[in-house]
Parts: structure tokens; C-alpha cells; sequence
């Protein structure tokens, strides 16, 4: 083998062997950008759950004050239908007495 001839297999062997250590270099830097995507993927994934826990968190408050508030009305309209049925009491009593006393008088009730 001459010099040109032995250079020229230099020079390829020096290129593949470039191109070996490129092709590794550019898989670690594939494998680090991948792994950079996914933790940044997962630290976004991460906030949204807690965003989305806090919205929550404020939805269930809200619906407690709102049934909290539901439960007050329906006691008082309770209270008021109690009040209402003691006047009905009252005044179907008061209607009976009176029928009574027209009968007493020689009358004839309506």
C-alpha cells in the first residue's frame, strides 16, 4: 500500500469514526431533550391538577354556602307554613264556635 492509499483509508476511517461519535453525541441529546420534555411536561401536568384542585376547592365552597343558604330559606318557609297551619286551626275553630252559636240563636248555618 502507498501513501495516497493509506491516507485515503485514514481519511475514512477518521470520517466513520466521526460520524459514530456524532451519531452517539446526537442520541444523548435526543435522550437529555426528551427527558427535559417530560419533566416539563409533568411539572405542567402538575400545575393544572392543582389549578384545577383549587377551582374545585372553591366550587364545593360555593355550593355549600348556596345550600347552607337553601336549608335557612326552607326553615323559614317551615316556620311560616307552621304559623300558617295554626291560623287555619284558628280560624276553622273560630268558624266551628260561631256555626254553634247561630244554631244556639234558632238560626240555621251556612
Amino acid at each position: 500500500m502507498d501513501a495516497a492509499t493509506l491516507g485515503a483509508v485514514g481519511t475514512i476511517v477518521v470520517g466513520l469514526a466521526a460520524a459514530g461519535a456524532a451519531l452517539i453525541g446526537h442520541r444523548g441529546a435526543n435522550a437529555a431533550s426528551q427527558s427535559g420534555a417530560v419533566l416539563g411536561g409533568y411539572s405542567t401536568l402538575v400545575d393544572n391538577l392543582q389549578e384545577e384542585r383549587a377551582q374545585l376547592r372553591d366550587r364545593v365552597a360555593e355550593n355549600e354556602r348556596l345550600l347552607a343558604a337553601a336549608y335557612a330559606e326552607l326553615a323559614s318557609e317551615r316556620a311560616d307554613k307552621a304559623a300558617l297551619q295554626a291560623r287555619i286551626a284558628e280560624l276553622t275553630n273560630e268558624n266551628q264556635q260561631l256555626r254553634e252559636r247561630i244554631t244556639a240563636l234558632g238560626g240555621q248555618p251556612t
